[in-house]
């Protein structure tokens, strides 16, 4: 899982974000999906509640975590809640690009020694440019996307997390051993709720991303089970 290879047919892993209030939704949803799913992101709504013990509960099924707490403090604070991450057998964890220093990013890379992955956010899909323009950045949306996955690739992080619209952008720019994950992922017809960038899985994975990231798409589904086998298809 260290590597991605790419390939002209290009294919990506679904990953199930566990966007749940309770222990018990989690595993229920963990029983239905696994192995169809593979990958169970733990972000901070069930991690708050419930810690590590959401965790244990995902690799005792025998499925993979996606820890998403996109973690950005001064490095040391962040190195030691990377080495505690790693400690739980994580799989994959975010770090905040966006606000984070260089030298915050290299104690991320330091710390996880090769394992989990360390994927760094970019600009959150709720984000547009009209909320960048009151933090002062007058260059376009694009363009700071790319700023930050150039740094977070400089500092020795595996890949990035970012939204479908900017994807092709980074695949140009990196087309090898460079993990993108999208998120913002919507079937045609779906509101967009309170994200600003979005776009179909199919539309991710054409434009490189090597996962994809779904939550309430299928945590909203009637059958879960079926919005899965709908995605897949």
């Amino acid at each position: 899982m260290k590597r991605i290879a790419h390939s002209a047919q290009r294919t990506a892993q679904l990953i199930l974000a566990l966007d749940v209030d309770t222990l018990e939704k989690a595993e229920r949803l963990v029983d239905l999906l696994y192995p169809i799913v593979k990958i169970f992101k733990v972000g901070s709504q069930l991690f708050t509640a419930y810690g590590p013990e959401a965790v244990r509960m995902i690799q005792k099924k025998g499925a993979k975590v996606f820890l998403d707490l996109k973690f950005c403090d001064i490095p040391n604070t962040v190195a030691k809640a990377v080495e505690s991450a790693r400690g739980l057998g994580v799989n994959m964890l975010t770090v905040h690009t966006f606000g984070a220093s260089r030298q915050m990013l290299r104690a991320t890379v330091k710390a996880a020694k090769g394992s989990p992955l360390i994927l760094g956010v970019t600009l959150l899909t709720s984000l547009d440019r009209e909320i960048l323009r009151e933090f002062g950045i007058r260059r376009l949306f694009t363009n700071e996307v790319i700023a930050l996955a150039r740094m977070a690739k400089e500092e020795g992080l595996d890949g990035v997390v970012c939204s479908p619209r900017e994807i092709q952008y980074i695949r140009k720019m990196f087309p090898e051993e460079f993990i993108i994950v999208a998120a913002g992922i919507r079937p045609k017809g779906y509101p967009s709720d309170d994200q600003s960038r979005v776009a179909t899985a199919q539309e991710a994975i054409k434009a490189g991303a090597d996962f994809i990231v779904v939550g309430r798409p299928v945590l909203e589904a009637r059958d879960p089970l079926k919005a899965i086998r709908q995605l897949i298809e």
